[in-house]
């Protein structure tokens, strides 16, 4: 599978969904290429932050890529990883079109905030310039950075769900200091200690659906079911695993 992480609007986290996608995927046992292609490098910087942590431990393989060579070289790569995830600048760029012309799931996180949601009509604009080269990818989007109060997230929701070629995923990711705080280091947020149970909830969230992807694609609405049944208890399962694990 390859996960494109992008957006039009810097500043909405989309290299901390890719570093902890990229950490929790490679956890359950996969083969992880994750592939820089933003001009700000955060996830290169991550990775050396991560080399300096967890040193032989490190668990996934990192690249950096630009412009045409992010299509070329993932094309030659896909074969020898389970997933390949790219990290994409906050901008309309050769290297962000470039990915979604490869990707199988392309994934907006958008912050609860006027100056994203503005970028809106521009997304939607790109995902169908993009259909026609790549006619098999899917578009997901979701809350990130989540206020903790207010009607601002509701908000966002609603025009999200309103997008054309665009599947709006009911999961919201807080804006909380755990994941800068784990990104200093190199380490997802389930590594981190102390742990923050609400931030590994809300992430794990993410990740169900997101392991959970065929079904998501063919069977939306029951998977979503399914997932606000169980939701409770995967974040709960995934906190202790994670409890059991550091202790």
């Amino acid at each position: 599978m390859i996960y494109v992480i992008s957006g039009i609007k810097g500043g909405s986290g989309k290299s901390k969904i890719a570093t902890n996608l990229t950490i929790e995927l490679a956890k359950q046992g996969h083969d992880i290429l994750l592939i820089d292609a933003d001009d700000q490098a955060t996830a290169s910087y991550f990775m050396a932050f991560r080399n300096e942590t967890k040193q032989e431990e490190v668990g996934y393989t990192s690249i950096q890529l630009a412009n045409k060579a992010v299509r070329n070289q993932t094309l030659r790569l896909k074969k020898k990883y389970d997933h390949l995830i790219i990290d994409t600048g906050g901008r309309d760029t050769v290297s962000q079109r470039a990915a979604i012309s490869v990707a199988d799931i392309y994934l907006i996180p958008f912050a609860p905030r006027s100056l994203d949601i503005w970028t809106l009509e521009k997304v939607v604009d790109i995902l169908e310039e993009m259909t026609a080269i790549n006619p098999t990818f899917k578009a997901f989007s979701f809350i990130n950075k989540a206020d903790f109060q207010g009607t601002d997230n509701q908000e966002v929701e609603k025009f999200l769900k309103e997008a054309a070629n665009l599947n709006f995923l009911p999961v919201s990711i807080g804006n909380r200091k755990a994941f800068a705080n784990t990104a200093a280091q190199g380490l997802g947020v389930t590594e981190f200690k102390p742990v923050d149970k609400k931030a590994i909830a809300e992430f794990m969230g993410l990740l169900s659906y997101l392991t959970n992807i065929d079904h998501l694609i063919t069977r939306p609405w029951y998977f979503r079911n399914q997932f606000l049944k169980t939701e409770r208890h995967v974040s709960i399962k995934a906190i202790r695993q994670t409890l059991c694990v550091r202790d």
